[in-house]
């Protein structure tokens, strides 16, 4: 076992910036609204079997259909990048259609484990050791379930502004990932 302090905190924080729960939760609250009640332990359990499971499997998937992980880690830079945007700016780029339910989708998949988070799994796959990812996950995951347990809480406590600067600090870092995860990424696909 190659447990250290030091990349579970690192990959605690890159997974709970790609993640946003807590800028997720006026998501959360619409959501709430629109569907009644959301199941926030079978959203949490699944999110985590879906991260746990790339983990593991992603790579090979990948190979499968033929895309190498440099070339996934590229696209999945660019819809940090995206989400960023978003987040940074207070826009929409991207609009689903309106759920008629909210646990599995779109709570578990895409807005906790969605390409974002699935791409900085792999990426973080290549620089840590799997113990250390998979306890970061499951961090994530207990954090992840008790914002969707007490997201009214949260919103009444935080208010409109908090939530707000919470997102923006939270673009920034996915921003700053973003642009690590392309350079990085681009210079292995450009020089073989």
């Amino acid at each position: 076992m190659n447990f250290s302090f030091k990349e579970i905190a690192t990959a605690s924080m890159v997974l709970f910036a790609v993640i946003d729960i807590l800028g997720s939760v006026p998501i959360i609250i619409s959501l709430r609204r629109k569907v009644g009640h959301i199941q926030s332990e079978k959203a949490s359990i699944v999110a985590a079997s879906i991260m746990v499971a790339f983990l593991f499997v992603g790579e090979s998937i990948l190979k499968l259909i033929g895309i190498d992980v440099n070339s996934f880690a590229v696209a999945g830079a660019l819809v940090i990048f995206f989400l960023a945007v978003e987040m940074i700016l207070g826009i929409t780029l991207y609009r689903d259609d309106e759920p008629e339910t909210a646990s599995v989708v779109p709570i578990a998949f895409p807005l906790i484990a969605g390409a974002g988070t699935l791409t900085s799994i792999l990426a973080l796959r290549a620089e840590y050791h799997v113990e250390n990812i998979i306890v970061a996950i499951i961090m994530n995951t207990i954090f992840v379930y008790l914002v969707l347990k007490t997201s009214k809480k949260i919103e009444r406590f935080l208010g409109k502004n908090g939530l707000s600067i919470i997102r923006k600090v939270f673009g920034v870092i996915l921003l700053a990932i973003a642009v690590k995860l392309f350079a990085t990424n681009i210079n292995q696909l450009l020089n073989p």
